[in-house]
């Protein structure tokens, strides 16, 4: 049965098929001509297939399932495929493999999904490896009771049989006495140790060890003869012939003679060497970029926080976010191995620029880098470091005959004290970073504490936001939409209102500021159509007022695929009328074409809505926007009367603009009317409508309802 937990993992096209076995037949390849495999080399290969399959398998599940892995393990250590060269092909092959495969592209997409299984992978094979060994090591242990207990009655057979397995057996084995003194040592043992099984008998076994902790195994001995432990299990490091270190995985548990009394310890040792070179790649390749070599974000912050902590009182330390600008121009045109190159040559160059620091460099993904520099007197100040970094950079670097450069967007945080949290330093920068990204290609911000705590707040704001929404804290306000010509409410505009814990209520402009941040301004607009069309519609009804409702849209909103759908669904459920609704789009995402604009406008227009425009000026293209679509209404700023002084030039032409407007085919709503003089003004122009707190400002519907003459009541 599937879980429904889970999602359904989709099945590989035929292309994916026959990548999936040719990846499969490269690995069987380069594994057999390693080692023994105990299977015919067609066998091998199906058996690999099936591996790939279930590895493909837990790239596309986003949930784990240990399962399979540690299956997938078992059976590579079955195949005698799990010795470090072995295992060191397995990663390679799987490595590069995996991310070619049809199914896994974008590879950048999977990257980390694939680094992660195959992590599992390899700790699913060291457990098996461990598991075999301890096997090992139990059914040895087994064997060597059973030769002890049986030697009461044939004590030659016995020491036979003790003898066969001791020097059979791959790993090493020490027998001593109660006191610590080695009675047996078989041949292994002397192997892992450089000496003669017989130079090290009546030797004392705490010599061997080295002095560091010789003292903590001996009192570990000491509470295995006790009986506050059966078994004593470590790793150890054991001295040569040359008193070199030697690391062992070290087995030991208490022989028990006659009368069932303690006789001997007997201690059983597998060289640890390679075990631990292969955690010592496992522990690499994990925190650190696959492409680059650098290491990855985790092993960054891990880093950083030992930096913070012994960094100068006074210097502190400099941390930079650096982002290449327009990475993706590089890989959508160019191809992922150009992507991949430029990303290197990037990685190399940052590296030659501190090479006279002590600094780490790290890849955070895609094309974003972070640099840490523990200041020194030397240390450049972050102006000069900022330069150095660009100016290198922006030398190009050539990849199949194309000259590849690119600028960088970079964030700073210089001289952060002593003690401080890598977490907030981190958070800082990437804050650096945004700011400096939102003024343009190739520009650098320095942090400052005020702006953090500012970013930090409405971060805040927007990450809870969703949540306000759907506890219906969010509310719906309006405000009058006003004829010039007679101050009679014509209509009204419908707008977003938050009392936020903390930051007290929140203007409609702030609040879809912070729903674009995290795109719920999608749904949220959506809701906002629905109410006011409802509430308007409610008016209609109770008082016998025909209003018109104004809805002005984010340049998300307008470029959305879906609006056409959003708003014929709502005016279908809501029954209001088309012509009734002013939907207004922003002249900036039509000057710019954003998505699907002037499409939306163009269909909105084609269901009977009234499209309207928002600009500051008739400028920017506004005229010639409402001549080519089929626009209603041009939105103005009166605020731009309070700019200019009362006898400049300027004021003359914006007493031209609603003529302009209207010629072109337009009405002309006016919005931030505050005073009656500016009502004159527009009224004299031309303008026939007018938005403001001269008007009305925004509230909820009960209160607003007290402006069209009639007691106000909710909508039920």
């Amino acid at each position: 049965m599937t879980d429904p937990g889970r999602h359904p993992i989709p099945e590989p096209s035929e292309d994916g098929h026959r990548a999936r076995g040719l990846l499969a037949r490269k690995w069987a390849y380069l594994l057999g001509g390693i080692g023994y495999v105990p299977l015919a080399h067609a066998t091998f290969e199906a058996e690999l297939a099936a591996l790939v399959d279930d590895l493909c398998a837990e790239v596309h599940e986003s949930q784990g399932r240990t399962g399979s892995l540690k299956a997938a393990g078992a059976r590579l250590v079955e195949l005698n495929c799990t010795g470090g060269q072995a295992l060191t092909v397995t990663m390679d092959v799987l490595g590069k493999g995996l991310l070619t495969l049809p199914e896994f592209q974008p590879a950048e997409e999977f990257a980390e999904r694939v680094v992660g299984v195959l992590g599992a992978l390899a700790a699913s094979v060291v457990a098996a490896a461990q598991g075999a060994t301890l096997a090992q090591q139990e059914s040895l242990k087994l064997s060597l009771l059973k030769a002890v207990r049986d030697a009461k009655y044939e004590l030659r057979t016995a020491q036979a049989r003790f003898d066969e397995v001791a020097t059979s057996s791959a790993s090493g084995i020490l027998v001593t006495d109660l006191d610590g003194k080695l009675v047996t040592v078989n041949a292994a043992a002397g192997v892992m140790l450089g000496h003669a099984p017989d130079e090290l008998t009546g030797r004392d076994l705490f010599e061997l060890v080295h002095p560091d902790y010789a003292p903590v195994l001996r009192e570990d001995y000491r509470s295995l003869l006790a009986g506050k432990a059966e078994r004593l299990k470590q790793s150890q490091r054991l001295l040569d012939r040359d008193g070199e270190p030697v690391s062992v995985s070290l087995t030991a548990s208490l022989l028990r003679g006659a009368g069932d009394g303690p006789s001997h310890f007997v201690t059983v040792v597998e060289d640890g060497t390679e075990l631990f070179l292969l955690q010592n790649e496992l522990s690499r390749q994990a925190l650190h970029d696959v492409l680059t070599g650098l290491p990855n974000r985790q092993c960054f912050s891990t880093r950083m926080e030992a930096a913070l902590g012994r960094a100068d009182p006074e210097l502190g330390v400099t941390l930079l976010r650096l982002e290449l600008d327009a990475f993706a121009v590089v890989r959508n045109g160019l191809g992922e191995r150009a992507a991949e190159q430029l990303l290197i040559t990037v990685a190399q160059r940052l590296k030659s620029v501190l090479a006279t620091e002590k600094a780490i460099l790290s890849r955070f993904g895609d094309a974003e880098f972070a640099v840490l520099v523990e200041n020194t007197p030397d240390t450049p100040d972050p102006e000069h470091l900022v330069h150095a970094l660009r100016e290198e950079l922006a030398e190009p670097t050539y990849v199949d005959g194309h000259g590849l450069a690119l600028s960088v967007s970079i964030g700073v945080v210089n001289r952060v004290a002593k003690g401080s949290e890598a977490a907030d330093l981190l958070r800082e920068s990437h804050q650096a970073l945004s700011r400096a990204k939102a003024n343009g290609h190739g520009q650098w911000e320095l942090s400052r504490p005020e702006q953090t705590r500012q970013h930090r707040e409405t971060d805040a704001l927007a990450a809870v936001m969703p949540g306000a929404f759907e506890r219906g804290d969010v509310q719906a306000w309006y405000r009058p939409l006003v004829r010039l010509a007679d101050s009679a409410v014509h209509g009204v505009e419908v707008l977003l209102s938050w009392d936020a814990p903390g930051a007290g209520v929140l203007s409609d402009q702030r609040c879809r500021r912070l729903a674009e941040t995290t795109g719920l301004m999608l749904p949220l607009g959506e809701w906002l159509l629905r109410t006011g069309c409802q509430q308007v519609s409610w008016w209609r009804q109770r008082m016998d007022r025909d209003l018109r409702l104004l809805v002005s849209l984010s340049p998300h909103q307008a470029a959305d695929t879906d609006l056409l759908a959003r708003v014929a669904g709502v005016l279908e459920e809501t029954r209001f009328p088309a012509e009734r609704l002013l939907v207004e789009l922003p002249m900036l995402a039509l000057a710019a074409d954003l998505g699907e604009a002037r499409g939306n406008l163009r269909a909105l227009a084609g269901l009977g809505v009234r499209t309207v425009i928002s600009a500051r000026g008739i400028g920017d293209g506004v005229l010639s926007a409402v001549a080519e679509l089929p626009v209603y209404g041009v939105r103005l700023d009166c605020g731009l009367l309070d700019e200019v002084a009362p006898d400049s030039p300027v004021v003359d032409l914006l007493r031209e603009l609603p003529g302009l407007a209207r010629r072109a085919g337009a009405e002309v709503v006016v919005d931030s009317l505050a005073n009656a003089g500016h009502a004159q003004f527009w009224r004299a122009a031309g303008a026939e409508l007018a938005l403001g707190d001269h008007c009305g400002a925004p509230s909820r519907p009960d209160k607003l309802a007290a402006a069209f003459g009639a007691p106000g009541r909710r909508t039920p």
